[in-house]
């Protein structure tokens, strides 16, 4: 198990992000739901934040 000084669980949580906000992004495309697509566009966004900061961490082990 990661401790909370390893990058790698919000590495992961990133890629969750990024990954789910990618499906309600082309959702919201396909059924033409602004909110549901500007949701996904905020996920992605909150999960490349999330990577950077795994990034960092583990930079600075």
């Amino acid at each position: 198990m990661a401790d909370s000084k390893s990058g790698l669980s919000d590495k992961v949580k990133g890629n969750v992000s990024k990954v789910k906000g990618e499906i309600k992004d082309q959702i919201g495309n396909a059924t033409d739901n602004p909110s549901l697509q500007a949701e996904g566009k905020l996920d992605k966004v909150k999960g490349n934040i999330q990577e950077k900061i795994g990034e960092a961490k583990d930079r600075n082990k």
